[in-house]
C-alpha cells in the first residue's frame, strides 16, 4: 500500500510525465483494441454459414499454363458432372464472379456480384435477403 501511495505522489509531482504516461497507455490500449477487433472480424470469427468448416472451393489448374493463367473457374459441364457424382460432397453449389450495370434514375453504375446455382443459398444454410 505504501508503494502505491508513493507512486501516486510522484505522479502528482510530475504532471507532464503523468500526462505522457496516461496518453501512451491510452493510445496503446486503443490501438491494441482496434487491431484485435480487425483480426477477430477477418480471421477468427466463424463465417455466418451452416458448418463453415466444411465449405470448400474447387479450381481447375492446367500445369502447362499455370504460370501464365493461374487457376481457372470450373466449366459448367464440370459442375454438372460433379453434382451428378456427389460421392465425396454432401452438396455442391456453383459461384462465378460477375460484373453488372445498375441503371435507374441516376447514372448507370458498375457493381460486382456473382452468378450462382439455384441451390446456392440453401447450400450455405442462409436465406436470400433480397433479389432473385
Amino acid at each position: 500500500m505504501n508503494d502505491l501511495k508513493f507512486a501516486f505522489r510522484q505522479l502528482l509531482k510530475n504532471p507532464g510525465f503523468t500526462a505522457v504516461a496516461v496518453l501512451t497507455l491510452a493510445l496503446g490500449l486503443g490501438a491494441n483494441t482496434a487491431i484485435f477487433s480487425a483480426v477477430h472480424a477477418v480471421l477468427l470469427k466463424p463465417l455466418p454459414y451452416f458448418e463453415p468448416e466444411q465449405l470448400w472451393s474447387a479450381e481447375v489448374v492446367i500445369p502447362e499454363s499455370a504460370a501464365k493463367t493461374g487457376s481457372l473457374a470450373p466449366r459448367i459441364q464440370d459442375f454438372l458432372e460433379w453434382r451428378r457424382a456427389e460421392t465425396v460432397c454432401s452438396a455442391i453449389a456453383a459461384l462465378r464472379p460477375a460484373e453488372f450495370v445498375l441503371s435507374g434514375d441516376e447514372e448507370p453504375e458498375r457493381v460486382g456480384g456473382a452468378l450462382v446455382s439455384a441451390n446456392f443459398f440453401s447450400f450455405l444454410g442462409v436465406p436470400p435477403v433480397r433479389g432473385r
